[in-house]
């Protein structure tokens, strides 16, 4: 293998691992859970005052329970359809190199 193969195929490497670590998926799911856990945690036990003013609705537990669903759901379908990296350019054929017929153009 040719030093410029390696150095291409290293690259591609890193270009898939980069579309993976980036996936907005794993952001979005990320921050959802992280949030959601948070506002689960304050609806366990809300005050008196926040059930009156919510008319007696847990309404950081269901949301919170939501954003958990919501966030689960991304990181989820982030493992099931991982991301491809853009496909590579066809490499250029070398100058000299039997290239097949040619066409002719008369």
């Amino acid at each position: 293998m040719s030093d410029l193969h390696k150095e291409v195929s290293e690259l591609e490497r890193k270009s898939a691992t980069a579309a993976r670590l980036f996936d907005i998926r794993r952001i979005i799911g990320g921050l959802f859970v992280v949030y959601g856990v948070i506002v689960t945690i304050a609806g366990i036990s809300p005050s008196d005052a926040d059930l009156k003013k919510a008319e007696g609705v847990h309404i950081n537990l269901w949301t919170g329970l939501a954003m958990l669903a919501l966030g689960l759901f991304f990181l989820v379908w982030m493992k099931l359809r991982p991301a491809e990296a853009p496909a590579a350019p066809e490499p250029e054929p070398e100058p000299g190199a039997a290239a097949g017929p040619k066409a002719d153009a008369g």
